[in-house]
């Protein structure tokens, strides 16, 4: 499972009004790190789908977004919920740190 590619003109859709949490995860193409966590969060998004939903926004390509969310540095990973930002996890980690970042919103 791969996680779904948002834009910014999708963002309100498939983030801000989605019913479950959101993680975003805010990347590019060049970041190492972000090709790293990439397949973790491909992991965490199978095992947990139906509680916590992940997409991935490319901040070359949708900088609108980007700069609302003051995205500085990436990989940048942000949990919606309700359309707000509830959660917010900077730089690569491995997958146990990232499920216990994450065990508000997928235990």
């Amino acid at each position: 499972m791969t996680a779904k590619a948002v834009t910014d003109s999708s963002f309100q859709s498939d983030v801000l009004d989605a019913q479950k949490p959101v993680l975003v995860d805010f990347w590019a193409e060049w970041c190492g790190p972000c090709r790293m966590v990439s397949p973790i969060l491909d992991q965490i998004a199978a095992e947990h789908g139906e509680k916590l939903e992940i997409v991935k926004l490319n901040v070359d390509e949708n900088p609108q977004t980007a700069m609302k969310y003051q995205i500085t540095s990436i990989p940048a990973l942000k949990v919606f919920r309700g359309g707000e930002v509830v959660k917010t996890v900077i730089g690569a980690k491995p997958k146990h740190a990232l499920e216990a970042d994450l065990a508000e919103f997928i235990g």
